[in-house]
């Protein structure tokens, strides 16, 4: 292992660049890897691009700290263990593994409560330089990460959608799907195609998917949807009301990132249903919050990260239940990053762009 390695660090919005870095070594209880291949998400496009939500405003705290290396969605090949780190995280050298993304302090009051993926601190790979990203061609998980084995024979593909899987996972658990549910996934990206895959598990009565781009919807019905419509070609919202003598949905998944989505669902929603809000909005939403009061009651769930689903992420994965290998579109190597960064905001021709260091 070379003393120094390069990577994609983050100055400021739009000022990303691939330097030469120090290679991180393992103090006590800590494991570097080495990186197979790490994905792009698209909370690193509002990133990068200079959305409020990561850089501040006049209501927010700046949440990025820079200079930092980027990337959340990684895995590698256990190349050095700290001390006491094989016997914590039951590893040994050349295992797969990953860590969930957020490092949480242990500490706070929703650590100390189980509700680990709140953490006050909230220290989340690739946004602060306490726990540097996986856009390089190693990265060191901190003694308090949450680390998991994966199986090696795992393609490195298909293990890079881990984290996202999980996130995907943990918004299906949010809907509380019940047996022959009408439950309808907005956005078919990287998340949404998992929440399909995922919500498919729960054996809903009718799995809906939408999107604007046909591509996507087609690899929505591979993944289990029964059926697939697109906002530019028919009234979503009358469609999914007639295919439910007008009741509505019982289920509404956000995972477009979009303003109109969050509306879209709240009329296309039963009554008492059970809206799950998922995306990370570039900018605030607003709409009539008598629908969710006063008109329809309604249950407002959010979802945040991939909390306790690591191991099931592992497991659907690895056995076949959902197949993310119809998601992963795109590899670059390192220094393309910006290329992968442009095909990801631009958003037409991939789903999930990877970068493999």
């Amino acid at each position: 292992m070379s003393n120094t390695m390069h990577a994609v660090v983050c100055h400021a919005p739009l000022d990303y660049r691939l330097e030469e870095v120090p290679t991180p070594n393992a103090d006590p209880g800590e494991v570097v890897i080495k990186v197979d291949a790490c994905g792009v998400c698209a909370s690193d496009i509002k990133c990068y691009t200079g959305a409020p939500l990561f850089w501040g405003d006049e209501h927010r705290k700046p949440y990025v700290e820079t200079p930092v290396i980027a990337g959340h969605e990684f895995i590698g090949e256990v190349v050095q263990l700290g001390d006491g780190a094989a016997e914590k995280h039951g590893l040994k050298l050349g295992d797969t593994a990953i860590a969930e993304q957020i490092v949480p302090c242990c500490d706070c009051r929703y650590c100390r409560t189980g509700k680990y993926w709140l953490c006050q601190v909230h220290n989340i790979f690739g946004f602060q330089p306490v726990v540097n990203g996986g856009m390089a061609e190693f990265m060191k998980f901190p003694a308090q990460s949450l680390v998991h084995k994966v199986p090696s024979d795992m393609t490195k593909t298909d293990a890079a959608m881990i984290e996202p899987l999980a996130c995907s996972i943990h918004a299906v658990q949010r809907g509380n799907i019940e047996l022959g549910d009408v439950v309808v996934v907005a956005g078919a990206g990287t998340l949404g195609l998992g929440m399909i895959g995922a919500a498919k598990l729960k054996n809903p009565g009718i799995l809906i998917a939408i999107d604007l781009i046909p591509t996507r919807l087609e690899v929505a019905k591979k993944l289990g949807a029964n059926i697939t419509l697109n906002p530019t070609e028919t009234d979503v919202v009358q469609e999914v009301l007639d295919l439910t003598e007008g009741y509505g949905c019982d289920v509404y998944i956000e995972a477009t990132g979009h303003p109109m989505a969050v509306e879209q669902g709240l009329l296309m929603i039963r009554k008492a249903g059970t809206f799950v809000e998922f995306s990370v909005m570039r900018e605030p939403v607003t709409v009539d919050w008598t629908i969710i009061g006063d008109t329809k009651e309604l249950n407002i769930h959010g979802s945040h990260l991939g909390p306790y689903t690591y191991p099931l992420a592992i497991d659907y994965i690895y056995s076949g239940k959902i197949d993310v290998s119809q998601i992963v579109t795109h590899q670059f190597a390192l220094e393309d990053f910006k290329i992968a960064f442009e095909m990801v905001q631009i958003g037409k021709d991939s789903i999930k762009v990877q970068l493999t260091p």
